[in-house]
């Protein structure tokens, strides 16, 4: 499987947008990932459409290093997430490690507050743009954009090529390392 040992975060609070939780989930577990489900401090979650999903770990006892990948899905979770700061550290110190740190929809609003999109090209729904421009980052209206590490995308209907994208990112680090290990 393509992911086998890759560590992937995929970020819960309450009205998370579904698809952009569970389509991650679902499709980075099927390539082979193990995929933590990490919330604010709650054990359950319910989305925008009332469908539950129950966190895996606490954002307050896990740390970037744990992970290959944070993922941060729409909704209106996020504005809830960034009032926790042990997930926007999570954030922020992913970002900083150089790990994949991939944002869908309002999902943006926690890449403003972990501070870390100062001269970055980025996209997100069209209601944050301001949002993003405001926190430094070029706005582009692009189904995903992808600037180094960190990988963004707009809405539900922008989720496989969003997938495709950090699907991509994590095959470049594993590649990466076997090029090391081999050398």
């Amino acid at each position: 499987m393509e992911l086998k040992g890759k560590h992937v975060a995929v970020l819960a609070e309450n009205l998370y947008e579904d698809l952009e939780l569970w389509y991650p989930v679902l499709r980075f577990r099927e390539a082979g990932a193990e995929v933590s489900i990490v919330g604010a401090g709650a054990h359950s979650y319910s989305s925008k459409h009332g469908y539950e999903a129950h966190a895996d770990k606490n954002a307050d006892r896990v740390g970037a290093a744990d992970f290959d990948a944070v993922i941060i899905p729409g909704g209106y979770a996020p504005d809830r997430m960034r009032r926790h700061k042990p997930m926007v550290d999570l954030v922020r110190d992913a970002f900083e490690q150089g790990k994949v740190v991939a944002a869908i929809c309002h999902g943006g609003w926690m890449l403003v507050s972990a501070n870390i999109l100062r001269g970055k090209k980025v996209t997100g729904y069209i209601a944050i743009k301001d949002d993003l421009v405001n926190a430094g980052a070029a706005y582009e209206d692009s189904e995903v954009v992808r600037d180094g590490n960190l990988i963004t995308s707009r809405k539900p209907a922008d989720l496989p090529a969003f997938c495709r994208a950090i699907l991509q990112a994590l095959t470049e680090v594993k590649a990466r390392a076997g090029k090391t290990a081999a050398a």
